[in-house]
């Protein structure tokens, strides 16, 4: 017991009156510190070339895989601003007779008469056309 204490005793230094400071500075420590240091540094030195080999060789399921999680974020963010909207006073109603008055419009202005039946099929295959490029029709 007290040699532990006289080998504690020896770490110790006066050289300052009331202080008590121990000799060792523990200069081991400091290549482990710095061989840590250097491991970090070279994995982030390699790290832009690791991630550019990455996605070259796996360009096409990152991009599905981003595109999925952008859908799902587009999603997300709609229902958000649609909830909000929803629990603003007097605005869903309102927005309700909105919807009711324009399907009553197109009811009147497309479905009822033959002949705007056939100019409403003629303006969605026109859309088409614009889309696909090509007629799919007939």
């Amino acid at each position: 017991m007290e040699s532990k204490v006289t080998e504690s005793m020896q770490k110790i230094a006066d050289d300052t009156p009331g202080m008590m400071t121990t000799t060792n500075n523990l200069p081991s420590d400091e290549p482990a510190w710095q061989e840590y240091l250097d491991v970090a540094l070279d994995f982030l030195s390699k790290l832009p070339e690791e991630l550019g080999t990455l996605f070259t060789e796996y360009k096409k399921p990152l991009t599905s895989v981003g595109l999925i999680v952008a859908a799902f974020i587009t999603v997300y963010i709609t229902l958000s601003v649609l909830d909000a909207i929803n629990h603003i006073p007097l605005l869903t109603p309102i927005l309700e007779l909105v919807g009711l008055g324009y399907s009553v419009w197109f009811v009147s202005r497309y479905l009822l008469k033959e002949s705007t039946r056939t100019e409403l099929f003629s303006e969605l295959d026109s859309l088409k056309e614009q889309v696909f490029g090509e007629e799919t029709s007939k």
